[in-house]
C-alpha cells in the first residue's frame, strides 16, 4: 500500500489541527476555572454576592425579556449593587415595572430611577 504525498500532508494538517483544537479548548477551559476562583475571591473582599458588571448584565437582559417595558431605551448602570436606570418610557407604569425588575436581581441593594423620564404624550 502506497501513500502519495499529497495525501499524506492532508492527513498530516487535519491531525495538527485537531490536536491544536483539543489543546486549545483545554486551555480555555483551565482559564475559565481560573476566572471562576479569582472572581469568587473578588466577591468575597466585597461582601457583594454578584459583581456589578454581572449585575448591569442581568438587569438590562431582564428588562429586555420583560413584556410592556422598553429595555432598548434603559440604560443599566451599577456601582456597589447599586442600579441606576436612565433613558425615557412610555409611562410610568413603565418606569416602575423597570424598578421592580431590577429590584428582583441578585445582589441589588438599591435602584435609582432618577434618570428615568416619561415621555410627553404627542412625541
Amino acid at each position: 500500500m502506497s501513500f502519495n504525498k499529497m495525501s499524506f500532508n492532508k492527513r498530516s494538517t487535519t491531525m495538527t489541527v485537531a490536536i491544536a483544537l483539543v489543546l486549545g479548548l483545554g486551555a480555555v477551559s483551565a482559564a475559565s476555572a481560573q476566572d471562576t476562583s479569582t472572581s469568587a475571591t473578588a466577591q468575597g473582599a466585597t461582601d457583594q454576592p454578584m459583581g456589578d458588571a454581572w449585575i448591569t448584565t442581568k438587569v438590562k437582559s431582564d428588562l429586555l425579556a420583560t413584556k410592556d417595558v422598553s429595555g432598548l431605551a434603559i440604560d443599566v448602570d451599577t456601582v456597589d449593587g447599586v442600579v441606576m436606570l436612565k433613558g425615557q418610557v412610555d409611562s410610568k407604569a413603565q418606569a416602575d415595572k423597570a424598578v421592580a425588575v431590577a429590584k428582583k436581581i441578585d445582589g441589588v441593594k438599591k435602584v435609582d430611577s432618577s434618570g428615568l423620564t416619561v415621555k410627553k404624550a404627542g412625541y
